[in-house]
């Protein structure tokens, strides 16, 4: 029960933040660098702000990681239990205007995502799910109330077609050893994607794997890998091309940021 209430908050503050980026993006927005090089905009900014105060205000004693509060150095002590934030999730996206941008919120228990939400709501394509309780999609669009939004469906990962894989990979972090590591797994088709969506694109069924041997910090993965598992896929940390068990959160010692990973369907 505790789950679902947490899920439930989760979903109802992604899509108030979906909102609130969706009004931006049909205005003249500008965008900043932050000190790592990667843009931000005042959608990220906001987003951030609302979902903040909505978990503060419902779950006061569950602690708080946020890109935009930590890349200003505000990081609380985090415990065992804590939310995960991306507010805006592909910012690149968001400033190129092709939609593929997403709100990310995850619940981490002991290191693992155990609940999820994505919402995109330039495309109007909301995923969520939780340990124990499956994954689901709906379609909503922004400032849309989600009981007046088409019926919610189950989703579940696919197992794998032997060697005719079919990848999700990056549009803006494709390199070499990527393309290396999916012709040595039998990679045949590839979907390019931005944002968390690839996650949601393995949790779906719509593809086998996501390789990623590049930089990604846990906002950014925590809430996919939350809803691909809850669909049945799994996430692997990479040592080299070795997988060496699941992608763990809280990982202070190197900054919150993640090594390389590879994300498979069911199977």
């Amino acid at each position: 029960m505790q789950k679902e209430i947490h899920l439930d908050l989760m979903i109802d503050l992604a899509l108030k933040a979906g909102a609130a980026i969706d009004a931006i993006y049909k205005t003249d927005f500008d965008s900043e660098a932050k000190g790592d090089g990667s843009p931000v905009t005042a959608a990220d900014k906001q987003a951030e702000e609302i979902i903040e105060a909505g978990l503060n205000a419902a779950q006061p004693d569950i602690p708080i990681l946020a890109e935009e509060a930590a890349s200003e150095g505000r990081i609380p002590e985090l415990g065992d239990r804590f939310f995960l934030v991306d507010p805006l999730d592909g910012t690149r996206e968001f400033v190129s205007r092709n939609g593929e941008f997403t709100v990310n919120i995850a619940l981490i228990d002991h290191g693992r995502p155990i609940s999820g939400v994505v919402y995109a709501p330039a495309i109007k394509k909301l995923y969520y799910g939780a340990t124990g309780e499956g994954a689901f999609f709906q379609q909503v669009a922004p400032g849309q109330n989600r009981a007046t939004a088409e019926h919610q469906h189950e989703i579940e990962a696919r197992a794998p077609f032997h060697k005719n894989l079919v990848a999700v990979a990056s549009r803006s972090h494709r390199s070499p050893e990527t393309d290396a590591l999916m012709e040595r797994i039998g990679v045949a088709d590839f979907t390019p994607a931005g944002s968390s969506l690839k996650f949601c694109l393995l949790a779906q069924g719509s593809a086998d794997v996501y390789p990623r041997l590049g930089r990604t910090m846990e906002w950014d993965t925590g809430a996919g890998q939350a809803v691909l598992e809850a669909a049945g896929g799994r996430v692997m940390e990479l040592d080299g091309q070795n997988e060496v068990g699941p992608l763990r959160y809280n990982k202070r010692e190197r900054g919150f940021d993640n090594p390389h990973f590879i994300a498979w369907g069911r199977g």
